[in-house]
């Protein structure tokens, strides 16, 4: 490897980790011969992976794409670029493992979806009002409907001035 400050080609590796998203690997390096540390990241050389559009044609997959449509659903939100980051790796991951190497836009789109549902529901609807392509408002009450389904939480959940139930009338799912 090949030092960035003095353009040395001896450097030796001083410490090797995976990293924080557990495809690929950390290393911490030393020129021998300016003596400074530098960082590099290895990663596993996959085949292209390619995403079939809505009107046939395919197009190679590009993370930066799905992290700048995230972006913007995120926006204003206070929604962590971690957090962000994390979800493009989860998706790419996901996308690169499949064992076709075409994905359509529709899957990605679901993957995201999926993801922004668990980190910030308000994402999640302007990611779907635009990914869903709403005709009406009628189809976007029924995507909210949707979200605002509870999921294994408390069923028939006394309100802050119903206070006659009973522990027994409260029913979990």
């Amino acid at each position: 490897m090949k030092c960035k400050i003095c353009a040395s080609e001896d450097t030796r590796v001083v410490d090797s980790r995976p990293a924080d998203d557990g495809t690929s690997i950390r290393r911490r390096r030393e020129c021998d011969g300016c003596g400074r540390r530098f960082t590099t990241y290895e990663r596993e050389e996959v085949g292209p992976a390619y995403v079939q559009k809505r009107d046939g044609t395919l197009q190679a997959f590009d993370p930066n794409r799905v992290r700048s449509s995230i972006l913007k659903a995120c926006e204003k939100r206070t929604v962590p670029l971690q957090t962000v980051d994390a979800l493009v790796s989860a998706v790419e991951q996901q996308v690169t493992q499949r064992p076709n190497a075409q994905v359509k836009t529709s899957d990605i789109g679901e993957m995201v979806m999926e993801g922004l549902r668990g980190i910030d529901e308000v994402a999640y609807v302007r990611f779907a009002s635009v990914y869903r392509q709403f005709k009406d408002i009628e189809a976007f009450r029924e995507e909210l409907d949707e979200l605002l389904k509870p999921k294994g939480k408390l069923k028939n959940k006394p309100g802050p001035k119903d206070t006659t139930r009973k522990k027994s009338d409260i029913k979990w799912s």
